[in-house]
């Protein structure tokens, strides 16, 4: 009798992608699985001990498959690495409860249950059938997660009360969005007249579910947090840097790096600045002159139209010089993000088979007229050369791959890393000799610099150091962090508010675009010196973008041998 073939590591790591899709529809909706389109996740306390049990079965899996013939091959290794890393993060963050206080302004839930119904399909009447069922899954969704928190309450693991108050802010934007009706109301309004009555009566039980959250957040949650701290400390920190960074990092050696980062960029944003407003007293007066007198685009939709060129000349320009790209991968849109969410913009990657292109999102927050420095080098890092030629690359090579890799096991340090290289690669290739274009590079490098500083500061509640010309030798807290993160960017005061909450809300998460540069520049640094004279730009992109995701601490070594 012939013995079943145990499986290899990558096929460990795509059959639990399966077995997520089946617990967690909304990624599979991101997957562009079409049987996910009708339902949601149990939020639940159970639900989230359900996700917890697959990947302790799945780790188990995989200690069986890496005894395997052939599990040491290079692209095997690669997957269980990356599999073993991140389930072990994931469950380290669920055994410490953390979904049980998981309240702010963007990666809660609640937002993953709003935000998918973006990209769900809305082609025929079929997919608006399967949205009105999923919209009826709202309430159930959003009880759950309400189950979640009551138990955090009753342990006493509160989330920060600064996050919390905010997300009451964007629950109400979500119940009413101005015109008499809530966010998924507007939403269900752009169905079929077939299915009219189905469609509206689901999207209203979804706007009652909304404010029943929001009713119990602003008058049972808040006022039982209150006095919480809105820090989280070294041990917590740790914990998520680790999700978020794929690595152990030592924090005090990357705060001292922040700072090094800091005085670099604010001397050269300095002579940047000269060329703009010469004899201004700081950058960011120049900074402030351009909102008023630099290049602007005028109107919403033409913000839009003026983004999407801006990725088509880039991809027009780049393709066959600096990387090589399939057809598939030339395809993105640029999109408006829908209302009540945070202010920084954000890319989606690909259905798996390209049928939803990659798409990049602008939050306008009320704007209608937006200055072109503060969107250029953004869009190359959240649009081309930066997120979609990372994320569409993986998808396009999954088969070469595990689907894991190319989708769910990505490691957000990796992603941001490769983003902001992509801004920085732009700059070098000569993309941004315009002087308002290029001071806005630098003041977005800045920001990503401040983020290590404040981020690590504030929740480990560090020391400032004696050379800073900002409060030297005060401990940080939330107010110093945003009166630091105002004085040292563009941003308006809206912006920065919501950058503070956001760092509040997913600690940790913030610090890698920096250190994920770093790690990205390390690894084409030591393969140049590998190959000399013989070193191709263009290869060693194709290359390193078709790797799939990694950990920051592996990520330097498998650059380094392309």
């Amino acid at each position: 009798m012939s013995q079943t073939k145990s499986p290899l590591p990558r096929e460990v790591a795509d059959a639990y992608v399966d077995d997520l899709i089946a617990l967690d529809p909304v990624t599979g909706t991101y997957l562009g699985v079409k049987e996910s389109s009708s339902r949601l996740p149990d939020t639940s306390p159970a639900g989230q001990e359900a996700l917890a049990e697959l990947q302790r079965a799945t780790l188990a899996k995989l200690d069986e498959a890496e005894r395997q013939p052939g599990a040491d091959s290079d692209i095997e290794r690669r997957c269980a690495r990356l599999l073993r890393e991140r389930l072990t993060a994931e469950i380290a963050v669920h055994d410490a409860d953390e979904g049980l206080r998981s309240v702010g302004n963007m990666a809660t839930p609640p937002h993953s249950v709003r935000e998918v119904f973006t990209v769900t399909p809305t082609e025929t009447d079929e997919d608006w059938a399967a949205i009105a069922e999923r919209l009826r899954a709202v309430p159930t969704a959003l009880a759950g997660y309400h189950e979640s928190l009551a138990a955090g309450l009753e342990r006493k693991l509160y989330a920060s009360p600064r996050p919390t108050a905010t997300f009451v802010e964007q629950l109400t934007e979500w119940a009413d969005t101005g015109e008499g009706r809530g966010w998924f109301e507007d939403f269900a309004s752009e169905g079929p007249e077939a299915l009219r009555t189905e469609l509206d009566e689901a999207a209203h039980a979804a706007t009652a579910a909304v404010v029943e959250l929001r009713d119990w957040m602003r008058d049972v949650y808040a006022p039982t947090i209150e006095g919480a701290p809105n820090t989280v400390g070294r041990e917590r920190y740790a914990r998520w840097s680790r999700y978020f960074n794929g690595t152990d990092l030592d924090l005090d050696e990357a705060y001292a790096y922040g700072w090094s980062e800091y005085h670099r960029l604010l001397a050269e944003m300095k002579r940047e600045a000269e060329k703009i407003l010469p004899g201004a007293e700081t950058p960011w007066v120049a900074l402030a002159h351009l909102d008023e007198h630099g290049q602007h685009i005028e109107g919403v939709d033409e913000v839009r139209e003026w983004l999407q060129g801006l990725m088509d000349q880039a991809i027009e320009q780049l393709d066959g010089t600096h990387f090589e790209l399939a057809e598939p991968v030339r395809k993105v849109e640029s999109r408006i993000a829908p209302p009540g969410g945070a202010a920084a913009p954000y890319y989606t990657p690909p259905s798996e088979d390209f049928s939803r292109p990659g798409r990049t999102w602008l939050p306008t927050m009320g704007q209608t007229r937006f200055p072109a420095y503060d969107l250029v080098s953004t869009w190359y890092h959240e649009g081309v050369p930066g997120h979609h030629l990372q994320l569409a690359q993986w998808t396009y090579v999954a088969g070469d791959l595990s689907r894991y890799q190319a989708t769910i096991g990505g490691v957000s340090a990796n992603a941001e890393g490769w983003a902001l290289y992509a801004e920085r690669l732009m700059d070098e290739l000569g993309f941004l000799t315009d002087a308002e274009h290029r001071l806005g590079y630098l003041d977005a490098q800045m920001m990503r610099a401040a983020r290590v500083i404040v981020d690590i500061g504030m929740h480990l509640e560090l020391e400032i150091p004696a050379d800073s010309p900002f409060h030297p030798g005060e401990r940080w807290t939330p107010e110093l962090a945003q009166e630091f993160f105002g004085a040292h960017s563009s941003r308006p005061a809206d912006f920065v508010e919501s950058e503070l909450t956001r760092y509040l809300t997913i600690p940790g998460q913030a610090i890698g675009y920096k250190l994920g540069e770093r790690a990205w520049l390390l690894g084409r640094e030591k393969a140049r010196e590998r190959h000399g004279d013989a070193f191709d730009l263009k290869a060693w992109h194709m290359a390193a973008l078709s790797q799939g995701s990694l950990g920051l601490d592996d990520l330097v070594d498998e650059l380094a041998q392309l």
